[in-house]
């Protein structure tokens, strides 16, 4: 085990709460153990660990995300999230591979959300070569997880969101009745709304067939 994850481990562990553990995987319907250690607390420890521990090199960073993602307790992914944000507008082209073994394992929106809007985002913009070949990949991708990450990717873009491409990607989907899906769909369309929400109504009245989830939360503020 990596020097910086055992270091981790050990620090989490200590400070597991037993008592809020339990409600913490209900909310989570069950699907992972967790230590129970809530959102501000982390941080908290994290920056302790940081202060007494140096983060792990570029070149590490594969394998302890790969550890982190490994260990059973939620809090651990939460962490490999958190690090990876440290490093998202650093990581080498290659990296694209780790991103997509990350949003394809223990996948469920609380970890796909803030890959696919932070480090594959940042990734996608720094390697626009990358980009290419993996929204090629992903867009057809029997994983719905991947197809919702090609939804959000932009969600921080703003105005320089490929609105062309993201309405292909929307127009693809449709027909699906996959819930997170259907929903990605509906918020990239909210987020957009924010830039030019001209553009966001005119896709929605074009779009006859947007699912009712999708239609609703993308006309949720306009």
């Amino acid at each position: 085990m990596h020097a910086y994850v055992k270091a981790l481990k050990t620090l989490f562990e200590q400070n597991a709460d037993r008592v809020a553990a339990p409600a913490m995987k209900q909310y989570m319907r069950g699907q992972f153990e967790y230590l129970g250690i809530k959102t501000p607390q982390r941080g908290a420890l994290m920056k302790e660990l940081h202060a007494a521990h140096p983060l792990p090199q570029i070149g590490e960073l594969d394998a302890v995300l790969r550890e982190l993602w490994a260990l059973p307790e939620r809090e651990f992914q939460y962490a490999g999230i958190a690090l990876l944000e440290r490093f998202e507008r650093q990581l080498p082209a290659g990296f694209a591979e780790t991103l997509q073994h990350l949003i394809c394992t223990k996948s469920w929106w609380d970890t796909v959300d803030g890959i696919a809007a932070g480090a594959v985002g940042a990734h996608f913009q720094c390697h626009p070569a990358v980009r290419r070949k993996y929204l090629a990949r992903w867009r057809k991708a029997e994983d719905f997880w991947l197809r919702r990450t090609t939804l959000l990717f932009q969600l921080n873009y703003r105005e320089t969101t490929d609105f062309d491409l993201l309405g292909a990607l929307i127009r693809e989907n449709l027909g699906s009745q996959e819930f997170f899906i259907n929903k990605a769909i509906g918020w990239a369309l909210r987020q957009y709304a924010r830039t030019d929400p001209d553009a966001v109504r005119r896709f929605v009245g074009a779009n006859e067939d947007l699912h009712p989830l999708s239609r609703r939360e993308a006309m949720k503020h306009l």
